[in-house]
């Protein structure tokens, strides 16, 4: 059901990992003025359960990621839950977050590897987020384009960035050298 390896698990959220996941996000996004609680952050999951990810280490959960459908440059107003679901082929990536402890390890990148994949298998076209907190050079380096006239006030600070990218093919093995 996840993806696995050295001890790391890649896996959907479950009833009992919400109180790991409402840490992480205000651990991540208080200082920013983005935490949203666990209300918006279970309709967020909600709305998409294949979509949503956790990140889990011998030691317990160390990451999650929220993505769910939505119209390409709209996205989820972060002061009120999610009412409805959406039918779209562009996957919103709302939020990742890897515990501090375990940052700078790739982790993050496999997640976002791990979403490609799900998008991929499920049809979806395109993968946005808004990249907050000074990431936009961050997700630029991973193939994400920015359009500066989606993010309009609201609920996200100012220099929040709406970003997105085509949901990349999968990559093909090298042949095999033939035997002579």
């Amino acid at each position: 059901m996840g993806t696995g390896d050295g001890g790391i698990r890649i896996r959907p959220i479950g009833e009992d990992d919400w109180d790991a996941v409402v840490t992480l996000e205000s651990d991540a996004y208080t200082g920013l003025g983005l935490s949203e609680g666990r209300a918006a952050l279970r309709s967020r999951a909600d709305a998409s359960p294949d979509t949503c990810f956790l990140l889990e280490t011998a030691d317990g959960p160390a990451g999650y990621l929220l993505a769910l459908p939505y119209p390409a440059g709209r996205y989820p107003d972060l002061e009120r839950p999610e009412e409805s679901g959406f039918r779209s082929r562009n996957l919103h990536l709302h939020d990742i977050v890897i515990a501090p402890a375990y940052r700078r390890q790739g982790l993050g990148r496999r997640l976002v590897a791990h979403l490609d994949r799900t998008a991929r298998s499920q049809g979806y076209e395109r993968i946005s987020l808004v990249a907050v907190g000074g990431s936009e050079q961050f997700w630029s380096a991973r193939g994400f384009t920015a359009h500066p006239d989606a993010v309009a006030s609201g609920s996200y600070p100012a220099g929040a960035v709406y970003m997105s990218r085509t949901v990349p093919a999968p990559a093909v093995p090298s042949p095999l050298p033939e035997a002579s």
